[in-house]
């Protein structure tokens, strides 16, 4: 896994899943095209969630992997056809979140006092020729002792909400793949 060499700790994980009737290649696109933010409740969890922050106001259209990455986001691995890991460092507990990107080959060094860094992962595991897992899994490890206390406050508020945005994502990624594997 792809993860684990990009954060083999963490302070706080969360992971969700879903078996998906389609072939991995078509799954993996599902995944590189899904729309985070397709439900109406993902979308007003992100609009809570940072109203003044990284879309400046205005959500896009659709919320996929890329505009995450626009967005402050970076691409810290990817093994095409199999998983992507996206990461982002800041305080996430405050109002704007205080994001800092990170270029992927610093990220494993980053640990300013104070701070967070967070990586997210989807991973397709074949099953066999038409079925696939996807596996999202997002983890998080806190710079110090402040920052720990900080964001486990935080999550407490918000792990249910984030967790509902990812298994909408997923729905939707099984959705989008299922459809495009009936048309093949």
């Amino acid at each position: 896994m792809l993860l684990d060499a990009v954060m083999p700790r963490w302070d706080v994980a969360d992971r969700h899943e879903i078996v998906v009737g389609a072939g991995q290649e078509r799954t993996y696109a599902a995944v590189r095209g899904v729309d985070l933010a397709s439900s109406r409740l993902a979308r007003l969890l992100f609009a809570l969630r940072n109203p003044l922050g990284s879309f400046r106001g205005r959500m896009p259209a659709r919320l996929t992997l890329d505009d995450v990455v626009r967005a402050g986001f970076v691409v810290l691995a990817e093994e095409p056809g199999q998983e992507i890991v996206l990461g982002v460092a800041g305080r996430f507990w405050t109002f704007s979140g205080g994001r800092t990107r990170i270029a992927a080959g610093a990220f494993a060094a980053h640990q300013v006092p104070g701070t967070a860094k967070a990586a997210m992962s989807y991973r397709v595991e074949p099953l066999s020729d038409r079925r696939c897992r996807v596996v999202t899994e997002t983890r998080v490890l806190c710079a110090d002792d402040q920052a720990r206390g900080a964001f486990r406050a935080y999550w407490r508020f918000v792990r249910p909400g984030s967790a509902l945005i990812r298994r909408a994502a997923l729905r939707a990624i099984k959705r989008d793949a299922e459809a495009s594997h009936a048309d093949y």
